[in-house]
Formats: structure tokens, sequence, C-alpha cells
């Protein structure tokens, strides 16, 4: 897994202008940004620099737009085992689109003109958010590492026993390792969402524990719009007709 920099910026957009004006907002609040003009381009410099996981892009360039490119992207990133996060911004209200970019993987959307302040806003959630899921893995990883650790020891102790040949010292009397050190298998999904993808997955279950579409937004690191779409999405696939309903649905399942 590369080495996360959730500082690092790729910004996407076929009019120079816009990619050096945000450009060079994003680097005056401690950004580094990587400027690119076309989707070949774009999918050139987020291959080989390893460590940008942040990406902005218009939806409409010629060639690929903005959509096409944020799926290889994140296609991309999923093949390197690689987090990354998305942004969308488009100067038209095309719900469709939106719809299906949030579908892929699509963590934002903003609409044009952009408001710098709620854009600045949106990529530091999402840069936190990498951050936090980051520390997250290491501390798994840590944990792996330590169980590892306290197997070779045993092992160690065993050969020592083995060697000297001391009755009194049994090598099941070591202390096994302290719970919590092994990843736990997770909790199954209730049925009812086998049917969404994984972000949908996340606002559904958030709206189970009663949470409100500002408190959601807070958590996830979106915008309370892209929350809204998301529980209209829910409730027309889970056939439910609004989110009291759909967090009685879920209230058993989550207590197994």
């Amino acid at each position: 897994m590369n080495s996360l920099n959730p500082q690092k910026l790729l910004i996407v957009d076929n009019e120079p202008l816009i990619t050096e004006e945000l450009g060079e907002f994003f680097t005056d609040h401690g950004f580094s940004c990587f400027c690119c003009h076309s989707a070949d381009e774009a999918v050139q410099v987020f291959s080989t620099t390893a460590d940008i996981n942040l990406v902005l892009s218009d939806l409409h360039m010629p060639g690929q737009n903005g959509l096409q490119l944020l799926q290889k992207l994140i296609f991309i990133a999923r093949q390197e085992s690689r987090p990354v996060e998305a942004i969308l911004f488009t100067g038209q209200s095309e719900k469709d689109d939106i719809i299906t970019a949030l579908k892929t993987g699509i963590a934002d959307y903003f609409q044009k003109p952009l408001d710098m302040a709620e854009l600045l806003a949106g990529v530091r959630r999402l840069a936190a958010r990498l951050a936090q899921n980051q520390q997250a893995l290491s501390i798994s990883s840590l944990n792996q590492r330590m169980y590892q650790l306290t197997e070779s020891l045993q092992e160690l102790y065993q050969d020592i026993n083995h060697l000297h040949q001391t009755p009194e010292w049994q090598p099941n009397q070591m202390p096994a390792p302290e719970d919590g050190l092994i990843d736990q298998d997770p909790t199954r999904l209730p049925s009812l969402l086998e049917k969404l993808s994984p972000r949908q997955q996340e606002v559904a279950l958030l709206i189970g524990k009663g949470m409100t579409n500002y408190q959601i937004a807070h958590e996830l690191g979106i915008t309370e719009n892209t929350v809204k779409l998301y529980a209209s999405q829910i409730l027309r696939l889970t056939n439910m007709t609004n989110r009291t309903q759909l967090a009685l649905a879920l209230t058993e399942p989550l207590q197994l």
C-alpha cells in the first residue's frame, strides 16, 4: 500500500484558467496540487504519482467526461488497494449523472460557480476521512504484528523448554494473546442492505441509528445534499416509504 498523503490533490478541467485558479487556491491552503487539462493526462499523473488520494474533476470535458475519468481512477486505485476520494463539479444540474457518479463511488459533488469556501471545507473533510481510515488501518496492522510477535515468542519459549527439558515449565502456561489483537469477522449486514453499494450501506446504517442528514454528512465528510440523494436511492432500492420505516427495519438486524 502506498504511503498516504491526503494533502496531495489532482485537479482536472479542460479550461486552464480554472485549474490555475483552483491550483493556486488549494496551494495557498496547504495542498500540493497537480493540474491536468484532459482525462488522459490525469490518468497518467494519477498512475505515476502513488500518493495522490484526492481528485477534483469537472464533469463536462472533451473526450472522456469527468464521470468516466473518475470511474477509471477509482478502478486504478482499487487495483492498487489505494484509498481515494473524488469530487465532481458541474455547471448544470444533471441529476441522473450525479446519481450515477455517487453509485460509482464518487464522494461528493459541487455546482458551478464554485463556492471556494464550501469546496475547501469539502476537500478538508475528505482529507480528514482519508487520514482517519489510514490510522485505523495502521492500528489494525500493528495489532496483527503484535499477535505475530506473540506467536513467535511462544514458539521461542517452547524451543527453550524443549532444550532444557524442564517439566515444571509448560509452554501451554504462556499467556494467550490479548483479546482484540486479531481482527474479528465483521457482523453480517442485514439482507435488506445487500443490494446497496458500500457507501449506500454506510448511509443506511447511520439512518438506522437515527442520525440526521447533517450528522451523517459530518460523519462521512460529505455535503447534506449528497446525503439526501443517497437517502432517496436507499429508500427506493429497499422499497421503504420513509426513513422511520427503514430505521425500524434495520433495528433488529443491527442488534444481532
